[in-house]
């Protein structure tokens, strides 16, 4: 089939949909002469009214409805095999490994990885949860090729790519504790209780969400440390300290000797892609532009209903 009557076919089909010769020219960034055009052109071809048209309304004529029944099926495995092709040549092909920190990261993820599958069908993805200890090995030994993560990462051989969202933070703390009858929290706060931390991540990554001071220079005592999430979430239930979270923790971590306080003055954490420097691949590249397109899609979708 030729490309211009593949586009033709594309515009026939558009139309069937939207019914609207003007949504119909925006979706496919075409001028409504050039959809009416198209649309001619097919009709003297078959010899028969495609559409209805008048003044208020657009409709599908007998013969359109069965046009539209033939040619759907077969368009869509067109455009997936050119999809696949252009794909191959630009080594889309594969496996990629997708790995994410949080939760609510992997929310996102899978999204993502669903809408790359559909358009890079020769592409295996697999998704992983990055590990709290060491999380940027598996990217350097390749067993990861690209992670979404909470930031900063600032490695030399590790590309950050975009950030993707920022969250606010809370505090999680003991059922009980007299925080967790308080509305927030402050920053200021961290200096009354001691702080349990993680440890394997870089230096600058653990000061930078377990501060050793407040910003009034008050020191923050420093509480038992571990590696898993689950841990700390225990360690805080036991009642050994309090720990600085995303709020969005609250609703994928409740737990029954736990409460999550908002803070009121701390910096959102920002979410971002990165991948190894090594890995910088067109398969690697491709996934960050599906996750970005994703991630917008979401944003731009109304709020469930209640």
């Amino acid at each position: 089939m030729a490309s211009v009557e593949l586009r033709e076919t594309e515009i026939f089909l558009v139309l069937a949909e939207e019914l609207h010769f003007g949504r119909t020219a925006d979706r496919l960034r075409v001028t409504p002469a050039r959809v009416s055009q198209a649309i001619k052109k097919q009709e003297r071809a078959i010899g028969a009214e495609l559409f209805k048209r008048t003044s208020r309304s657009v409709q599908l004529t007998p013969a359109g409805k069965v046009l539209q029944e033939g040619l759907s099926a077969g368009y869509r495995q067109i455009k997936e095999a050119l999809s696949a092709a252009a794909a191959a040549g630009r080594g889309i092909t594969g496996e990629l490994d997708v790995a994410y920190s949080a939760a609510w990261c992997g929310t996102l993820v899978v999204a993502a990885t669903d809408a790359f599958r559909a358009h890079h069908p020769n592409c295996t993805v697999r998704i992983h949860e990055s590990p709290l200890l060491d999380p940027i090995g598996p990217l350097r030994d390749g067993s990861h090729h690209i992670q979404l993560i909470e930031l900063p990462i600032d490695e030399p051989d590790i590309i950050n790519g975009p950030v993707i969202f920022s969250e606010p933070r809370a505090l999680v703390v003991p059922l009980g504790h007299p925080f967790a009858e308080r509305d927030t929290v402050s920053l200021e706060d961290l200096a009354e209780a001691p702080l349990i931390t993680v440890t394997g991540q870089p230096q600058y990554f653990v000061d930078h969400h377990y501060p050793r001071r407040t910003p009034k220079g008050r020191l923050i005592r420093r509480g038992p440390s571990t590696t898993a999430w689950q841990e700390v979430l225990a360690l805080v239930g036991a009642g050994k300290g309090v720990s600085p979270t995303c709020a969005r923790a609250a609703q994928y971590y409740s737990r029954p000797d736990v409460v999550y306080v908002p803070f009121r003055d701390a910096p959102l954490v920002e979410y971002g892609l990165l991948w190894a420097a090594t890995s910088s691949t067109p398969k690697v590249h491709a996934f960050v532009e599906t996750l970005l397109e994703t991630a917008r899609a979401q944003r731009a979708a109304p709020p469930p209903q209640a």
